[in-house]
């Protein structure tokens, strides 16, 4: 591997040091669970603050409550933003989200010394999982103009609203719609993030460049056949609505099987009369639909839909299938992964490409600026779980990368 010179040989313990530090501010229990407007969140703030003045960003909270460090540039230069979110699912991991603010201020902190032609701001998005509050993507969809403001009513089990929350938290519920970034001034948005997957691990790699962030869909299918005595009716005069269920379910796997790139899962299954002695005569589950090109997921969804209405036709149920939510793929942008992969290949790693299954920060900024992003290798591909887990050397790997990222890449005008 080929080292930046700004970069120390130990910023990889370092920074798992820092992401050790930062995990004891959690509510009790196992894990990391950080609800964003909390007195957890406020500490934790506490803690990134002191990071980013370390590295001579100058700090500030928008009124989106996204925490906000600033490596300034030449008047007129454009900005890069790197970021990810501090909040954690309930009893999640101390990896997820928070890995990709802690390693960007570490890696600005190597170049403190140095002039880059642009200006870095680092995001610490307050709430990507939406655990306390039914939204998510807050502090993107601020910077992107597509916060939706009627969100800021929704409350917590509480009853405290997303409103009064921010506020007491030092943002400004009035001021969202201003907090809106001018697409013009931006080079584009970077997030540096664990896989949540066995990808990288099956290969033996440290890390990977993100082609795109996958579609999703899904939908709630009910299929209505007849409740019976379970020993007094033949089997060939049911009309078993579990067993459709069932059958649902094996088409899915088998049509996701046999599609590159597509990926599904029958889930969330409620069935009616739920009893050991009586055939289900209603059973609701829903399907879920991933893929990093559109036309490969809305292919599978007009296959499979068809596929359950002949399941239900055959076996004599009622059939009602409802599309509950659909999100288009977000591709990443071809010049901020090509630099990624110089970036990869003169630090001596393999520049792999793959897609994420999950969402992240980014989709949501994509809607503002180019975006990319780079994966760093999970054990077991293991996340959103306490144990979630990366080796130092992996984190070194990532802020490698990402230095010399931040030192080749090219801006327009340069020479």
């Amino acid at each position: 591997m080929l080292m930046s010179p700004a970069l120390p040989a130990d910023a990889g313990h370092t920074l798992m040091q820092r992401l050790d530090e930062i995990a004891q501010f959690s509510e009790s229990g196992p894990g990391v669970t950080r609800r964003p407007f909390t007195e957890e969140h406020r500490r934790a703030n506490e803690v990134i603050t002191a990071w980013m003045q370390r590295a001579g960003l100058k700090v500030h909270i928008d009124a989106a409550g996204t925490l906000v460090g600033r490596k300034a540039a030449a008047p007129g230069a454009k900005t890069l933003l790197i970021g990810s979110h501090q909040d954690t699912i309930r009893q999640g991991g101390k990896y997820d989200g928070i890995f990709g603010i802690a390693l960007p201020i570490l890696v600005l902190e190597s170049l403190r010394g140095r002039t880059l032609p642009y200006a870095v701001e680092v995001l610490a998005f307050a709430d990507e999982e939406g655990v306390r509050f039914p939204t998510a993507l807050m502090g993107p969809r601020a910077l992107a103009g597509t916060f939706d403001k009627t969100n800021l009513q929704k409350t917590d089990k509480d009853g405290v609203s997303l409103a009064a929350a921010l506020s007491d938290f030092g943002g400004d519920p009035d001021g969202i719609a201003a907090a809106r970034r001018d697409p013009d001034d931006l080079l584009g948005y970077l997030e540096m993030h664990i896989e949540q997957g066995p990808v990288l691990e099956s290969l033996g790699l440290p890390v990977g460049i993100v082609t795109a962030i996958c579609g999703i869909e899904r939908w709630t299918v009910d299929l209505i056949g007849q409740a019976a005595h379970a020993g007094t009716t033949p089997m060939d005069l049911r009309r078993d609505a579990y067993a459709g269920a069932a059958e649902v379910a094996l088409e899915v796997e088998s049509y996701c099987r046999a599609t590159d790139g597509l990926v599904g899962i029958v889930a969330s299954v409620s069935l009616l009369p739920n009893v050991p002695n009586a055939i289900p005569g209603q059973a609701t589950f829903s399907i879920e639909l991933r893929a990093s090109e559109d036309s490969i997921r809305e292919a599978a969804a007009a296959v499979i839909s068809e596929a359950v209405e002949a399941i239900s036709r055959r076996r004599g149920l009622e059939c009602r299938l409802t599309r509950t939510y659909a999100q288009n793929a977000v591709p990443c942008d071809p010049g901020l992964r090509g630099a990624l992969a110089r970036s990869l290949i003169q630090s001596g790693f393999c520049p792999h490409r793959l897609a994420s299954g999950a969402t992240h920060d980014a989709s949501a900024m994509a809607d503002l600026c180019p975006v990319a992003m780079l994966f760093t290798r999970c054990r077991d591909g293991l996340s959103h779980h306490p144990d979630e887990a990366i080796t130092a050397e992996d984190a070194q790997a990532s802020a490698e990368c990402l230095a010399g990222f931040l030192q080749t890449l090219e801006t327009p005008g340069a020479s």
